[in-house]
C-alpha cells in the first residue's frame, strides 16, 4: 500500500487502475519518477515534442506548504515556452528590488533588473503548489491537443533494475505491485531520491551546522513587494538573520536563522513561533500561521547525473540551501537542458552520447550553485571571530560605498548558468556582447513587435540580425530562421546592445533550450552545419 506522507493542496491526478497492472511488463519510451515542478516540466516539454511519457507520482497531487516560492526570470521564460508562464506571472507577486539591513540600519537596496526591454521580471514569488498546478493544467491542455502524456497518481517506484539499456521498474499502488520497463527513466524524486538509493549511488557534499525556521503568515500588511533581509535582526530571538517575502493570497514568508543545537519539536511549537513573529511584526498585527517548517543548509550533488538509461534531475541530482532561490530554478533548468537532447536521441537525430553532455553541463551549473550557496552560508554565519569582524566591516562599508555592496552575501540570487567551455559550443566572434556568448541563455530583448524569445521555437534556430543571406526556406538547414533588422525591429536598442555590440551584423545558432550554440559576423552555411553537428553530439546518425 502506498503511504500518504502529506496533505494535498490540489488533488490533480487521482489514482486510477491502469491496464499495465493486469499485463506483463509493458515497455515505455520515457518514465518520469516523481512529479513536482521538475517532473511535470519534463513531462510537459517531452510531451509537447511528441515523445510518449509516463509520470509516476507517489501522491495524487501537490502537497501543502509554500516550499519553493521564488521563481526566476529564466524559469519564467522556460515556462513561457511550455505554455504555463502567463498563468504563473498573473498569480505571482512580481519583484525586482530588495533591501539589506544590519540590525536597525538599512545598509542598501538593489534592483536585480534595472534594464528595460525584458518581458519577464527578475523574480516572482509564487507558492510551489500553484507553480505545479499551472504545469499540470498545461499538461491537461496538451493532452487534449494530442500530446502523449500520462500521469498516474499513487504509483510509487519501489524497485529498479538496469539491464543493458533497459530499466525494469517495480511500482506499488493501492491495488498492489506491478512491473514495467522503460527505455529511459528521469528521476525527479527529490533530495531523498529513493531511486538514487536503490541504485546505490552516492550523494556527496556538506551539511552545514545551522537550521532555519520557515513561517508562512497570512496577514494584511503595507510592506512593499521586495526581498527584505536582516543580518543580526533587531527583533527578539530572531537569530543571526531573518528574511521577509510577500506571496500571493496575503501570505508572507518569514525565515529565521535558529543555529545548530536546537530542539526541533520545541521550535515548531506554534506558541514559540508566534513569539518570534510577534517580535518582528509587533503585537498589534493580526495574522494566522499557515505553514511552518525547519530546514538545514545542505550542499550536495551526485558525481554525475546520467547512469545508463537513468537520468537524475532537480533535488534528486543536487541539493543547495534555499537562500538564493537555487533549488527549483536549477531543477527547471536541468530538464530544459535534458529534454531536447533526449528527444533528439529518441528520434535518432543524435547519438545517445549526447545525453552525457546533460551531465557535463548541469554538473557545472550545480557546482556554481553549490559554490554560491556555500559562500552565502559562510557570510551569514561567520565561523571565527576574524570572519565576523570582516563580515560586519563589509556591512558597514556597504552602507556608504557602492564598491563594498557586491561583497555582501545574503544569498546570491539565481541566474542561469553559462556553459562556458561546453563541448557543444561552436565558434565565437570578437566585438560581440559577452551576455550572448556561446553557452549563455539568450537574453530577452523587446522588439518593435513582441520579444525576441517569442521568435525562438523548441528547435534549433538561426537568428540573423542585419543579415539576409540565409534564405528563410533553406531546405538544407532544417532550421527555424529568424530575420531581424535593427532599423525596423529595434526601436529601443535592446537587440543591438545584447546581440550586436560593436558589430554591424551577426548570425546566431541557438539551441532548442534557447542557449547560444555559436555566432558569426556573417552567414556561412558550412560553418552553420558544422556547429549544428557539434551541438548535437558530432556527425550524422542512423
Amino acid at each position: 500500500m502506498v503511504d500518504v506522507r502529506y496533505d494535498l493542496a490540489f488533488r490533480l491526478y487521482p489514482y486510477e487502475k491502469s491496464a499495465d497492472q493486469e499485463a506483463p511488463a509493458r515497455r515505455h519510451p520515457v518514465v518520469i519518477a516523481g512529479g513536482g515542478p521538475v517532473g511535470m516540466a519534463a513531462a510537459l516539454d517531452l510531451g509537447k515534442k511528441g515523445v510518449p511519457v509516463l509520470v509516476l507520482d507517489d501522491h495524487e497531487g501537490v502537497g501543502q506548504g509554500s516550499r519553493a516560492i521564488c521563481f526566476s526570470k529564466r524559469t519564467l521564460e522556460i515556462a513561457d515556452r511550455l505554455g504555463a508562464g502567463e498563468a504563473m506571472v498573473r498569480k505571482g507577486v512580481v519583484w525586482n528590488k530588495g533591501k539589506v539591513f544590519h540590525g536597525d540600519n538599512r545598509v542598501f537596496e538593489f534592483n536585480l533588473q534595472p534594464q528595460a526591454g525584458h518581458r519577464r521580471p527578475a523574480f516572482i514569488n509564487l507558492q510551489q503548489p500553484y507553480f505545479e498546478k499551472y504545469l499540470v493544467d498545461e499538461i491537461r491542455s496538451a493532452q487534449n491537443a494530442g500530446a502523449p502524456i500520462e500521469i498516474r497518481g499513487r504509483n510509487a517506484v519501489t524497485g529498479i533494475e538496469v539491464t543493458g539499456d533497459i530499466a525494469c521498474l517495480q511500482v506499488e499502488t493501492p491495488d498492489g505491485i506491478y512491473a514495467l520497463e522503460a527505455d529511459w527513466v528521469i528521476a525527479c524524486d527529490g533530495a531523498r531520491s529513493p531511486l538514487r538509493q536503490m541504485m546505490g549511488l552516492s550523494f556527496e557534499g556538506r551539511v552545514f551546522e545551522d537550521n532555519f525556521l520557515i513561517a508562512d503568515v497570512k496577514m494584511k500588511a503595507d510592506f512593499p513587494t521586495e526581498r527584505w533581509f536582516w543580518f543580526e535582526p533587531p527583533f527578539k530571538n530572531s537569530g543571526q538573520s531573518a528574511l521577509l517575502h510577500k506571496q500571493p493570497d496575503d501570505i508572507w514568508r518569514i525565515d529565521f536563522q535558529l543555529g545548530w543545537d536546537i530542539d526541533r519539536e520545541k521550535e515548531l511549537d506554534p506558541a514559540r513561533i508566534r513569539e518570534r513573529v510577534d517580535a518582528m511584526l509587533g503585537d498589534e498585527v493580526a495574522y494566522d500561521l499557515e505553514w511552518t517548517s525547519i530546514y538545514t543548509f545542505q550542499c550536495r550533488r551526485m558525481e554525475r547525473f546520467r547512469h545508463g538509461p537513468v537520468l537524475f534531475a532537480g533535488d534528486a541530482a543536487h541539493q543547495v540551501s534555499p537562500f538564493g532561490a537555487r533549488g527549483a530554478n536549477s531543477g527547471i533548468q536541468d530538464v530544459d537542458n535534458l529534454c531536447w537532447k533526449l528527444d533528439m536521441v529518441i528520434r535518432g537525430a543524435a547519438p545517445a552520447a549526447l545525453l552525457d553532455t546533460y551531465s557535463e553541463e548541469r554538473v557545472v551549473a550545480a557546482d556554481e550553485n553549490i559554490l554560491n550557496s556555500t559562500r552565502a552560508t559562510d557570510f551569514l554565519t561567520p565561523k571565527s571571530g576574524t570572519s565576523a569582524v570582516f563580515r560586519n566591516a563589509v556591512l558597514e562599508l556597504a552602507g556608504r560605498y557602492p564598491f563594498a555592496r557586491p561583497l555582501v552575501n545574503s544569498g546570491r540570487l539565481s541566474v542561469p548558468c553559462v556553459y562556458d567551455g561546453s563541448s557543444l559550443n561552436g565558434p565565437d566572434i570578437s566585438g560581440a556582447p559577452q551576455v550572448s556568448r556561446p553557452g549563455a541563455a539568450c537574453p530577452d530583448a523587446q522588439l518593435a513587435t513582441g520579444y525576441i524569445l517569442d521568435r525562438l521555437t523548441g528547435d534549433f534556430s538561426l537568428l540573423c540580425i542585419n543579415n539576409t543571406d540565409a534564405a528563410s526556406s533553406d531546405a538544407q538547414m532544417s532550421l527555424h530562421i529568424v530575420h531581424l533588422d535593427t532599423s525596423a525591429d529595434d526601436p529601443a536598442g535592446a537587440l543591438t546592445e545584447r546581440y550586436l555590440g560593436d558589430l554591424a551584423a551577426a548570425v546566431y545558432l541557438i539551441r532548442p533550450d534557447q542557449h547560444v550554440a555559436a555566432r558569426w559576423d556573417h552567414y556561412d552555411p558550412v560553418a552553420v552545419q558544422d556547429a549544428i553537428r557539434a551541438a548535437t553530439g558530432g556527425g550524422d546518425h542512423d
